[in-house]
């Protein structure tokens, strides 16, 4: 089975505004240099957006933005120390598969 239209937009969305430093979620936040310097902040931060992603039977996406948030957040407590996720993430939000 092929990835869904659905799913491949939300990635591909994802990817864009997060590689492209424009994400609306990490205003003011200086990441992109995470990408040459310090990939596995990066991989992990995909991890969570794939992870937390929830799709119907017909493979569409419910949750689009809340996984983008979750995982937007990563990173932003990643270059942030002063910021903490709520809630803190559950096992299965983190993990690498």
């Amino acid at each position: 089975m092929k990835l869904s239209k659905s799913f491949n937009s939300a990635f591909r969305k994802f990817a864009y505004f997060l590689s492209s430093g424009n994400h609306h979620n990490l205003k003011g936040i200086d990441y992109l240099s995470l990408y040459g310097e310090e990939p596995s902040a990066i991989e992990q931060t995909y991890v969570i957006f794939i992870n937390v992603l929830e799709l119907d039977d017909a493979g569409t996406v419910l949750n689009a933005e809340y996984a983008e948030k979750r995982a937007t957040d990563y990173l932003r407590e990643y270059c942030d120390g002063n910021f903490n996720v709520e809630p803190p993430y559950e096992d299965w939000e983190v993990i690498l598969h």
